[in-house]
């Protein structure tokens, strides 16, 4: 079973994991906003990017939990990190909410990371279903990236995005399809303001995890004890491990930081090469051993012994 575990590395801390690789004041003078904060994969990086100096905002539906999630990440880094109650998908409770911080503390950063999936036939999907999942993924973070954005440009502000996608963007997903369809969307938003954004000195970049198990989305994504999809099965990894942490929140937190302003418009995947070795490549021959290599061999030496004689023949 996953326990839920808070990740923290700053100058706060007893200990500093090796994993992280950026200086504790990495990303000091930085505001940013994580969606879907409250909780699973949103704490994990709003703890990491406290951890390196930045004043954190999490939003969230429900303000008890982001209080919770806030109080601890403060009382671990020593940082500031703020709660605020929202619903993304609501695009005039977003601006308000923005509006709100700016007040007090402009943003310098956004991560888009609220979201919603479970499995299902597509078939038997109703329209609620379906827009639970876009609403939240595609609506709420253009919402969000849209009034940080209009801010950016009228201030003159070199903000950066961060859109959390999957490496579905690329391949399409069965019994997936709304998520699949949604992060898609924001894939393309990605590209497509980076270039129109571009000119203001805003970046918009996305990374696309593959397996970072934890309890909130793994649970929906593994509902059935005795059967595992091979999208959550480390085995079909190259790497065959799951993804640490820490590796996903050095990427984020670099990609918001000052040490890349000339990279923007891309979508990064970090699964190990999962995507890479999909059913429709050869990537599960690596379970052969040497006796199957050397059968493999003889084999394709009697195919091509027997093809010369068939040719000799004619």
């Amino acid at each position: 079973m996953l326990t839920k575990r808070l990740q923290v590395y700053s100058p706060k801390s007893k200990t500093r994991g090796s994993a992280v690789i950026f200086r504790e004041d990495a990303l000091t003078g930085k505001s940013i906003l994580i969606t879907g904060g409250g909780g699973g994969l949103g704490k994990q990086i709003a703890a990491a990017l406290s951890g390196l100096g930045a004043n954190i905002h999490i939003c969230g539906r429900r303000l008890a939990m982001l209080e919770e999630t806030a109080q601890e990440i403060a009382a671990s880094t020593g940082g500031a990190v703020s709660a605020h109650a929202c619903d993304v998908r609501d695009a005039d409770a977003v601006d308000a909410m923005i509006g709100d911080i700016w007040k007090e503390d402009p943003l310098t950063g956004l991560v888009n990371n609220a979201a919603a999936n479970f499995i299902s036939p597509t078939k038997d999907l109703s329209a609620r279903g379906f827009r639970a999942i876009t609403s939240t993924v595609m609506d709420g973070s253009f919402h969000a990236t849209l009034s940080c954005g209009k801010r950016w440009i009228d201030q003159g502000i070199k903000g950066a995005v961060v859109s959390n996608l999957v490496t579905w963007v690329w391949t399409g997903s069965a019994f997936v399809v709304p998520s699949a369809m949604a992060k898609t969307a924001l894939h393309a938003m990605t590209m497509s303001l980076a270039s129109e954004w571009g000119p203001y000195g805003i970046r918009l970049n996305a990374t696309a995890p593959g397996p970072f198990p934890t309890p909130e989305a793994w649970e929906k994504l593994n509902p059935l004890p005795d059967t595992q999809s091979s999208a959550t099965n480390c085995d079909t990894i190259p790497m065959r491990r799951y993804g640490e942490m820490p590796e996903l929140t050095n990427l984020i937190a670099f990609l918001l930081s000052d040490a890349c302003n000339f990279l923007t418009g891309q979508t990064i995947a970090i699964d190990g090469g999962q995507h890479l070795a999909a059913p429709s490549t050869f990537a599960d021959l690596t379970n052969l051993t040497a006796e199957q290599w050397q059968a493999a061999r003889d084999a394709i030496e009697a195919s091509t012994a027997k093809s010369k004689a068939a040719q000799g023949k004619g």
